[in-house]
């Protein structure tokens, strides 16, 4: 076999696979191993051959081999004795599965002899072991070849029985071989094989011998042993005696006695095993005794019963010589009774009994410890049929008691076996171990221990619990034992009956109490003995009665001399209701008279000097199987006792708690100090830390639990430092109580969040995280994880195999694994903070000599034995690498790579358990991130040709990555080693690194033949329907996949990508996948929807999946053509889907997971609208279901559908915005209107609290210097995209498309919106707060302002009231420098003086609306906010910031609605409108000025901002590149863009202009008027421009004059034929800058201006020539300066106009259909033009007159 395979499996290997701890977990699978590996299982340790020349030709010969694994090989072969093709196969197992090096380390390793010599002896350990595991195998096949549970039954038996030929014949010969083997000697075995190796050596001959016969046991246990082979066995066995005559038995030292007497045991049960007294007890019954297959061979009886003669002197004898009793008594009853006799003799005196007993314990607990079990079922068969065979006087030779009791443990030992408690009952009463139960029963209750003893034995499940019950209940002999006849008896003269003459309390206890009696009249049989009359009255009546009287007697005597008695009667009481209430706790309630007790009792026994502690741990050990179902009653009652450790003051505080004042230890603190330490044993100790765990597991309420914070303190300070120092008597105590405290902290920190109140106090969880991040605790649990694989190792190998699961190896690796998950927990829920705890600074502080933690952690990887182990200790580096700031590379040290190989290796093996390789791919998916060093290491990347630039890189042969690629190879999966867990690993693993952006990793991925596809193949399955999926990792797994795919698209150049993407995404595309996974996303979330009664079982996943899809679909907003997403109907599918499944989530909104999924999907749904407007527009009605989700979320949960109200307003407003209400079912606008206007109310009352609460807070904190007072503090914060601000302009869309009011009147009446929106806004103004609010109100109003029901309903909700006082405090007026209040901040960003800005539209558009009704209140608004429109006209002269003219726009827009109304404003407020017709005046000439002197207005620009054009006009993105090579195109687009910085200012003085000359027109006398009637009363009209002519200047002092509104036209009018030129190079020309729709409106502009200007230049000028009081000079001089202008502006007028407008320059770039109708629309100016011309020259001849 060595030379077909010479790399086959390991021992090791094939043993863990069978315990189906590997990957290999199918039936079929292990079927297979079994038959693969059944040659060596049959062959056992002969499998391993001796060395021989042929053997030593062949390693050398072969070329597959390298030579220093040859050489290393030979002397393997040597040390152990082994052959040499083997010894090559080991040391090549061992590198596999054991070696702790790299493959470069070995090299140096092999050439230094001391190194090498270390490593032999390592490879020598390995073989020891892999011959142990050979046998375990056989041994687990026989285990469970006959168990039905077992899952793999049907392999092992089919394996077991093509075993079976001569399986105990070779092990046998291996066992006589191993018994008489020479120890091995440094002349023979070479140099290495000093004392210690032979030691050691000799110990796994001891362990092989035992394993060996364990299996032949176990072989007979199922099969027949013939009686010639018992005679070779016997023979064997007494040659050797029994194991105790060793061929080295020089070399036995102490530690190897257990193995001596294991190997005396199971010689001993091999041979009882094979007289099969189990059948002969059958065929005695049946009185076939022929049939047993000693009947037919006398031969060897004779021979057996000689040989048995010479049997006596050793123990192991005694069960033996016992069983050839039975046999030979049963065979021939009358021949041999003198032997018989002599034979029986002897197995008494051997102390057969105690030495059943003894044995039975060695075996261990029969819980599935096989050999345990079967060897208690052959002791009983022994046991039941001498029984029933001999009285049991005559079993007990001398010291009757002491055998007694010796035969009753055997039987309690025997019984403990599962089964055997059922058979027990089933039997007849007087039969086999029944009559022991008899004698038992004889002497209750004088002898109350034996009976309690062996009923507590027979209790293993609920119907035995109810027999034994019951039982105890009918008692029908009492028991007592009398030193001197008493005096009320009658007696028969013999003394064998006795009566009573008067009834007698049995318990001397107080009136009231419970006690039994024993009546008049009642017989008892009297038995005379050496201690006095033994005396059973026939009486029937309760155990538990008298049960109770005991406990009673106890608490009675407590401080007497007679407690030790007593004690020793009640424990057995304790033991037993401890079993009986913990198989069956429905007994309970009848045992309610005794628990009831155990209280009283604790509190009386643990407050004396000398307590009975196995009494009290009995006590607490029945208390604790009560807390696990009634804790709270259990915590009650205990509480009062004093036991357990309490507070003295209330525990307030963390620091009061740690520093654990005003504790008290309580009884049990006490005892632990004065008793249990000193004495070395702790039953109370361990009871004790079961007992709190299961209160703190019973989730007790958060008072309780406070109770319990002191117990846990005492835990946490007093054991957990400390346990490991104290005295132990007993070997595993230690690993217990540390097991046990680990236990307690980890169901504490496993507390629900639910059963802690989280006030200022402490609770348990708190006071656990703090002290073991903080105190000594939490080092002595970093003591515990460094215990290291190397120490676990040794202990483990130190145990004998039978320990099973309970141990010391096991329970130290069970307490290691608690520490990994406690620390874990603790590092979880450690309230975040600045300080580095002390527990984090010993997890990761570097120590010398690479001994620091995460060393000791990360060679856990080593640790074979329990896959829980390393997975453990590679989640707990998980969490340190996420959050604790230190380099794990760098801990590791020197380690690094070796311990890198060790985590690949485990994570290539095709045998590994799945979920150690998903930790270690999860733990390197975090590393990515965290971990550069560590995963670099990893990844492996080798740089290609070696030079220095190259950046291509190559996977070294230890990367990681070779792993993930196959693991995501498509034609891997479903194969067992890449389980659906571990696919989604390795794509958690990839994303991590793109996510991370390592591009050398990343780009040797791309390069990969097939990456793309096999990263692609999971979006191409078909998943099953949610409502069936069983595996939700599969939707991670395509959830990474999208994510890796949208990333590379992401970060890629669209022409950069990889051809294979760009193919997969077009598969994607052809195969309809978008789709696909649109439709299944839509299906999740509605499943989702359906399931929130029940939450979703898999949201996590979920949640992933639709976020990556998010992600997808986002993208392919941008990256469409790379994605294949261009086909309209595709999207509108797409779009479709996503509507749908938002409102699947958002209109059955009830658990927070379905509302979290619909609030993601109403995000990628408003994404999608705003992106996709062509597919919008066209699809059917969205507004319905969108205003149903709205009134679904308006209903929800509100602090939770803040985000997504906003998200869903904001969507609704772009579909109003693209679609209108689609000329379709207006039918929804009523019902949205309602929820929208609902919505806005209900947030401006919230807006009215808040602020209000602001300011009294703003108030309070006016002393301290606070930073708090500018921070909005309640829930509703004022934000642009907040809901109240979006349900505002979504209110305004509505009512902008419900023109006629034919819905939002109704539904205006019906909710106060007006009211309390205009009652928010006017507390906003006062406190100058909620700005965005503001804003959005006053743009609901304006639009309500546009239309005569809405202006009206404005106005009388008392708009004026609203706004006219509270703007004051928005602003403020500065009297020295008039620029300085107004700001230069952007006009589009939100700021106050634009609030003010829309006021002042609300306030133009309502007196607009409603004229004659809002007069008043405009000129009340007017009159309050006077200066600042006063300053705002003269601002312009000195600042030219667009905001700054946009309110100079707003302020003379309003003012010129107002000027229709002179007559009442001359009534109210004369000053005030002189003071405006002045400043008007001088605003037309600053106007004027400005746009006539272009360069001037430009260096005002510059100069007044401090930079070359306004902030505002340029938005980011246009900005220019910096770049210094670019310098001319730069250049370039800089200079345009400061044109259009001036054109747009130049436009908004152009309007200012236009409407402040219309405004003045109002002041001016109409021109008809004043030129017909001529009686006109000129005082009514102020003269508003001086008489001059000169240009208008730019200086404050000089007037306004004739000259001004001459300037003002010829400004105009060079601006008309500036637009007209055609020679001016184009970067320069308006033209070129401005769209058509523009400059067609720019013109219309210029000439209203025009017109205006004339009209109140002639209005003037006639009122001057009019005006008595100018002097005719004057006069003359007007009509002269007036004549010559206008007939010069004339000429130029009509020339313009005959000209028509000529093509503009702009045609070439602008597109031609724009360019053609500006022909024809000149000409149609050109003829309305006429009579404004006519009218001109009419009075240019009035003027030449």
């Amino acid at each position: 076999m060595a030379e077909s395979e010479m790399t086959v499996r390991s021992c090791r290997e094939l043993w863990t696979i069978l315990l189906g701890r590997s990957a290999l977990r199918e039936p079929a699978q292990i079927g297979a191993e079994l038959d693969k590996h059944r040659d060596r299982l049959h062959q056992g340790l002969s499998y391993y051959k001796p060395p021989s020349s042929s053997s030593a030709g062949k390693v050398k010969e072969n070329k597959d081999v390298a030579q220093p694994l040859k050489d290393v090989g030979l002397r393997i072969s040597k040390l152990l004795g082994l052959d040499e093709q083997q010894s090559v196969q080991l040391i090549q197992c061992y590198l596999q599965e054991d070696y702790r090096g790299t493959r470069d380390s070995l090299k140096v390793v092999l050439k230094d002899e001391r190194q090498s010599q270390a490593l032999l002896l390592k490879i020598a350990d390995y073989y020891y072991e892999e011959r142990t595991c050979l046998l375990r195998c056989v041994l687990l096949l026989l285990t469970y070849f006959q168990d039905e549970r077992h899952p793999y039954r049907d392999e092992y038996l089919n394996c077991v029985n093509k075993l079976e030929k001569d399986l105990v014949s070779n092990y046998r010969s291996q066992f006589e071989n191993l018994f008489s083997a020479e120890a091995p000697t440094w002349e023979t075995h070479g140099n290495l094989m000093t004392e210690r190796q032979v030691s050691r050596w000799f110990l796994q001959c001891l362990r092989e011998q035992s394993l060996l016969l364990e299996i032949i046991f176990l072989h007979y246990a199922y099969f027949e042993m013939s009686p010639f082979d018992l005679l070779s066995f016997t023979k064997m066995f007494k040659e050797q005696g029994f194991g105790l005559r060793q061929t080295n038995r020089h070399l036995v030292d102490k530690s190897m006695d257990a193995l001596v007497d294991r190997i005396g045991y199971l010689s001993s049960l091999i041979l009882v095993e094979g007289m099969d007294i189990d059948f002969l007890h059958k065929c005695a019954l049946e009185d076939s005794i022929d049939q047993h297959q000693f009947s037919s061979a006398p031969d060897v009886i004779k021979e057996m019963g000689q040989l048995l003669l010479t049997f006596g002197d050793i123990p192991h004898h005694g069960p033996v010589l016992l069983a050839w009793v039975l046999l030979r008594h049963t065979l021939r009853p009358d021949d041999s009774s003198p032997v018989i006799r002599r034979i029986g003799n002897t197995a008494l005196q051997l102390e057969v009994f105690k030495y059943l007993s003894t044995m039975l314990k060695g075996f261990g607990v029969s819980g599935n410890n096989c050999t345990a079990s079967t060897a208690k079922m052959c002791i009983y068969g022994l046991l039941s049929f001498m029984i029933t065979t001999f009285e049991e006087e005559s079993l007990q030779a001398d010291g009757m008691a002491t055998q007694c009791s010796h035969l009753i443990d055997a039987a309690c030992e025997v019984l403990s076996a599962p089964s055997l408690a059922e058979v027990f009952w089933e039997m007849k009463p007087n039969m086999g171990l029944g009559m022991i139960l008899d004698s038992a029963v004889g002497m209750f209750p004088h002898n109350i221990g034996p009976l309690l003893q062996l009923l507590t034995a027979l209790v293993s499940n609920k119907s035995t619990v109810k027999k034994v019950y019951i039982f105890l209940d009918k008692m029908s002999f009492y028991t007592q034992l009398y030193k001197k006849k008493p005096n009320d008896i009658i007696s028969k003269d013999d003394e064998t009956l006795w009566r009573r003459q008067t009834p007698k309390l049995l318990y001397p206890l107080g009136t009231g109490q419970t006690n039994l009696w024993l009546p008049q009249g009642v017989l008892g049989q009297v038995i005379i003995g050496s201690e006095g009359y033994m005396v059973r009255w026939d009486h029937s009546y309760s155990s538990w009665t008298l049960f109770t009287c005991e406990v009673e007697m106890l608490l009675h005597v407590v401080s007497t001399a007679d407690l030790v008695a007593h004690c020793v009667r009640v424990k057995p009481i304790l033991d037993l209701v401890h079993k009986l209430i913990s198989t069956d706790w429905t007994v309970s309630d009848c045992l309610l008279p005794l628990t009831s007790r155990i209280y009283m009792l604790l509190q009386r026994l643990t407050s004396i000097i000398n307590p009975p502690v196995d009494v009290i741990a009995s006590c607490v050990n029945c208390l604790t199987v009560l807390a696990a179902r009634m804790p709270a009653k259990v915590w009650s009652s205990l509480h009062h006792t004093g036991f357990l450790p309490f507070a003295s003051t209330p525990v307030s505080s963390m620091a009061q708690c740690v520093s654990a004042e005003g504790m008290k230890a309580g009884n049990y603190g006490n005892l632990l100090v004065q008793i249990e330490q000193p004495k070395g044993e702790y039953a109370v100790t361990i009871a004790f830390l079961r007992l709190i765990t299961t209160l703190v597991k019973g989730q007790l309420g958060s008072t309780q639990n406070k109770g319990l914070i002191p117990c846990v303190l005492l835990v946490l300070k007093e054991m957990l430092p400390t346990y490991h120092k104290w005295r132990y008597n007993t070997y595993g105590v230690r690993e217990r109580i540390g097991c046990l405290i680990l236990e307690l902290i980890h169901a504490i920190l496993n507390l629900s969040p639910e059963g802690e109140d989280q006030g200022s106090t402490p609770t348990l969880q708190s006071l656990c995280i703090y002290s073991l991040a903080n105190t000594e605790a939490g080092q002595a649990v970093v003591n515990i994880m460094g215990v290291g694989v190397d120490t676990i190792d040794v202990v483990l190998a130190a145990q004998p195999s039978s320990c099973g699961s309970e141990g010391p190896g096991q329970i130290l690796i069970q307490t290691v694994k608690l520490a990994f998950s406690v620390t874990n927990n603790v590092i979880r829920l450690k309230p975040p903070s600045d300080v580095v705890s002390p527990l984090e600074q010993a997890l990761t502080q570097h120590g010398g000599h690479g001994n620091n933690l995460i060393v000791v952690l990360a060679k856990y990887i080593y640790h074979k034995h329990d896959p829980a182990l390393p997975r453990l200790a590679v989640q707990l580096l998980k969490r340190l690498a996420t959050v604790a700031p230190m380099s794990v590379y760098a801990c590791l040290g020197n380690d690094a790579a070796a311990i890198r190989d060790a985590f690949l290796t485990r994570l290539q093996s095709k045998t590994e358990d799945m979920r150690i390789k998903v930790m270690i791919l999860e733990f390197l998916t975090v590393a990515v991130e965290t971990q550069p060093g560590l995963i670099e290491l990893f990844l492996n990347l080798e740089v290609k040709d070696g030079s220095e630039g190259s950046k291509e890189f190559l996977l070294g042969e230890w990367s990681c990555l070779h792993v993930v690629l196959e693991l995501i190879d498509s034609k891997q999966q479903g194969k067992y080693w890449c389980p659906p867990l571990l696919h989604r690993a390795a794509l958690s693993f990839l994303l991590a690194l793109w996510q991370d952006r390592r591009d050398s990793a990343i780009s040797v991925l791309r390069t990969k033949e097939r990456f793309w596809e096999n990263l692609t193949t999971p979006l191409f399955g078909t998943l099953t329907p949610p409502s069936d999926t069983t595996e939700p990792c599969v939707l991670e797994t395509c959830a990474f996949a999208m994510k890796i795919i949208g990333l590379e698209i992401y970060y890629v150049v669209s022409g950069s990508l990889g051809q294979s993407l760009k193919d997969g995404l077009k598969k994607f595309s052809n195969a309809r996948r978008y789709e696909y996974w649109s439709q299944y996303v839509k299906s999740l979330v509605c499943h989702g929807a359906e399931m929130e009664e029940e939450g979703i079982c898999y949201f996590q996943e979920t949640q992933m999946l639709i976020s990556a899809w998010r992600m997808l679909l986002i993208l392919s907003t941008s990256h469409s053509d790379v994605m294949q997403l261009t086909d309209d109907s595709t999207k509108l599918k797409l779009f479709i889907d996503v509507l749908d499944g938002a409102k699947a989530a958002l209109t059955t909104p009830s658990s927070v997971s379905c509302l979290r999924l619909g609030s993601m999907m109403a995000t990628l749904l408003l994404i999608l609208i705003k992106q996709w407007r062509g597919v919008v527009a066209t699809a059917p009605d969205i507004l319905s279901p969108l205003s149903l989700i709205l009134e679904s979320v308006l209903k929800a949960d509100q602090q939770m559908m803040e985000r997504t109200k906003a998200k869903i307003f904001s969507a609704l407003i772009s579909v109003l915005q693209i679609q209108g209400l689609n000329g379709g079912d207006i039918s929804q606008l009523p019902q949205l209107l309602l929820s929208v206007c609902e919505t806005v109310k209900d947030e401006a009352l919230a807006i009215i609290d808040n602020t209000r609460h602001m300011n009294q807070m703003g108030d309070a904190m006016e002393d301290e210097d606070s930073m708090e007072t500018e921070s909005p503090r309640g829930p509703r914060k004022d934000q642009r995209d907040g809901v109240c601000v979006l349900a505002l302009h979504l209110a305004k869309e509505l009512c902008r498309t419900d023109e006629d009011g034919e819905h939002w009147v109704s539904v205006m009446r019906k909710i106060p919106v007006l009211p309390s929106v205009l009652s928010a806004v006017e507390l906003s103004l006062r406190s100058k707060h909620n700005l965005y609010f503001t804003e959005a109100a006053l743009h609901l109003l304006l639009t309500l302002a546009r239309t005569p029901q809405g202006a009206a309903a404005v106005a009388g909700a008392g708009v004026i009231q609203t706004i006219c006082l509270p703007l004051l405090s928005v602003y403020e007026v500065s009297s020295s420098e008039a620029s300085q209040s107004f700001t230069r901040k952007s006009q589009d960003s939100a700021c106050w003086p634009g609030v003010y800005r829309l006021c002042m539209s609300l306030m133009e558009s309502l007196l607009k609306t409603l004229r004659y009704n809002f007069v008043n209140e405009a000129l009340d608004f007017v009159g309050v906010h006077q200066e600042r429109i006063l300053q705002c006209l003269n601002a312009v002269r000195t600042v030219q910031s667009l905001a700054c003219l946009d309110e100079a726009d707003h302020t003379v827009g309003f003012l010129l609605q107002l000027s229709s109304f002179c007559k009442e404003w001359q009534f109210h407020l004369p000053k005030l409108l002189r003071d405006i017709q002045v400043n008007l005046c001088y605003l037309c000439q600053t106007c004027t000025y400005l746009l006539h002197s272009k360069k001037m207005l430009h260096h005002y620009l510059q100069a007044k901002n401090g930079e070359p054009l306004p902030p505002a006009s340029l938005s980011r993105t246009q900005r220019p590149p910096q770049t210094p090579s670019k310098d001319a195109p730069g250049g370039g687009e800089r200079k345009e863009a400061e044109q259009k910085a001036l054109l747009a200012v130049q436009c908004s003085l152009l309007k200012i202009l236009s409407k402040t000359l219309a405004t003045l027109q109002h002041f001016t006398p109409d021109c008809c008027q004043i030129l017909l009637d001529q009686c006109m009363d000129l005082a009514e009209y102020r003269t508003l421009f001086v008489l001059s002519f000169t240009t208008p200047a730019f200086d404050p002092d000089v007037a306004p004059s004739f000259g001004t509104l001459l300037a003002t036209i010829n400004v105009a009018l060079s601006m008309l034929s500036e637009m007209e030129k055609k020679k001016e190079p184009v970067s320069l020309s308006i033209v070129s800058l401005a769209s058509s729709e523009e400059i067609q409106a720019l013109k219309s502009l210029l000439m209203f201006t025009m017109e205006n200007c004339f009209y109140v230049l002639i209005s003037q000028a006639v009122r001057c020539l009019k005006d008595p009081s100018i002097l005719p000079r004057d006069k003359q001089r007007l009509k002269q300066e007036l004549s010559s202008e206008l007939s010069t502006l004339l000429s130029s007028l009509s020339r313009h106009f005959r000209r028509g407008s000529p093509s503009s320059p702009a045609s070439g770039i602008l597109p031609s259909p724009q360019s053609k109708p500006s022909t024809p629309g000149s000409k149609a100016s050109h003829e309305g033009q006429e009579p404004f011309i006519q009218f001109v020259q009419a009075f240019v001849r009035l003027v030449q007159r």
